[in-house]
């Protein structure tokens, strides 16, 4: 085997950026931070950072999303508990120009969570915010609060974000992701607006009802109910031990 030398590549560092997606007043929502060193000091940026040379990529993740946010990942396979957020892979993103300090080549992770209190700021973020993703995507392009001057997210977090949010529309057609947005019990109604949420979308309850409790192994009834919402009590339910759903539930057509 011929001899290998390091020096006749050039080097490059590897982050992972976060897009962390939640279900807040029936309205899709991104954490955000706003970045507190250059470049892009002062503009929103998604979480994340640097990946340390003795941790892998799922760690480095689950690392950043605690120093920046002080939310915690879990194991997609196991139940969430307390503050507890789902943690996958979403993208590698690798154009050379992406960061004007050096090449960085970055793995974006998707979180998804329940509904979840104000974030805790951290790291090289200065503020820390839940904000609605028709805000963070909107058609001017840019994004603002409390007066200050609207402005792009930093780096190509935009088409992170985009794409975090496309995987979560489509996973949910397909597999029982959604029950990651609602707390351990929930009702018909709670999951119903996390679907409407997610996608944009109005459903016709009566007719969601019946394609949720009627997919094998979606949804089991956890013998409670809840008037949480008002009115009558409402049956409470918690994910089942399907991760596929056949039959999908498929977006409608807008």
């Amino acid at each position: 085997m011929p001899p290998y030398d390091p020096s006749t590549f050039p080097p490059f560092a590897v982050t992972v950026d976060l897009v962390v997606l939640t279900v807040r007043r029936h309205a899709l929502c991104a954490l955000v931070v706003r970045r507190g060193e250059s470049p892009f000091q002062g503009r929103w940026a998604l979480p994340g950072g640097f990946v340390r040379t003795d941790e892998d990529l799922a760690a480095a993740a689950a690392r950043e999303l605690v120093e920046e946010t002080g939310l915690c990942a879990h194991d997609p396979a196991a139940p969430a508990v307390g503050n507890g957020a789902h943690l996958e892979q979403l993208a590698t993103y690798g154009d050379p120009g992406r960061d004007p300090r050096m090449r960085v080549v970055s793995v974006a992770h998707l979180a998804l969570a329940p509904d979840l209190p104000a974030p805790r700021a951290g790291g090289d973020a200065n503020s820390a915010r839940w904000a609605p993703v028709e805000d963070l995507l909107g058609p001017g392009g840019g994004f603002a609060r409390d007066g200050e001057q609207s402005a792009p997210l930093a780096f190509d977090h935009a088409r992170i974000l985009d794409d975090g949010v496309e995987r979560a529309r489509s996973k949910i057609e397909y597999s029982s992701l959604a029950t990651a947005f609602c707390p351990p019990e929930f009702t018909v109604g709670e999951l119903r607006r996390v679907y409407e949420a997610v996608w944009g979308v109005a459903l016709d309850p009566r007719n969601f009802h019946r394609k949720v409790t009627g997919t094998p192994g979606f949804l089991v009834p956890s013998g409670g109910t809840t008037t949480r919402q008002g009115g009558r009590p409402a049956q409470l339910f918690r994910a089942g031990a399907a991760t596929v759903l056949n039959p999908p539930m498929l977006r409608p057509e807008v």
